[in-house]
């Protein structure tokens, strides 16, 4: 899945979704989503304007979203892809020699992760 992330700092406006319907449909990949951020008050407008490209464009989603949506939507996503990056994480950070990460930090991790994931 391909998600473009574009940051307004400005109102979202038709053109800017028009605009945007035009990098889905030549970007030389697939795009899912299409998300805006924006600074400034999202109308009903421009909500139902965004939702009517899902219904015809094979499932591109485009969504406008304010700084507090996003960040929602940030954790979300985050939330999802968590035991992927910690295990990357780990690996990368336990293959390092203890010159760049010392052994008690490396413990002090996995304690951690350990419980954490107890814990849930």
């Amino acid at each position: 899945m391909i998600t473009v992330y574009e940051v307004k700092l400005k109102r979202v406006t038709i053109n800017d979704i028009d605009q945007a319907w035009v990098k889905i449909q030549t970007a030389p990949y697939h795009l899912n989503h299409y998300i805006f951020i924006t600074t400034e008050v999202i109308t009903e407008e421009i909500t139902r304007y965004c939702a009517a490209f899902y219904e015809h464009s094979d499932g591109v989603e485009i969504a406008v979203l304010d700084c507090l949506s996003f960040l929602r939507h940030f954790l979300h996503l985050f939330y999802r892809l968590r035991m992927r990056f910690l295990d990357s994480y780990q690996q990368l950070m336990l293959s390092e020699p203890d010159s760049a990460v010392s052994q008690p930090v490396k413990e002090v991790f996995l304690v951690l992760r350990q419980a954490a994931e107890s814990a849930d």
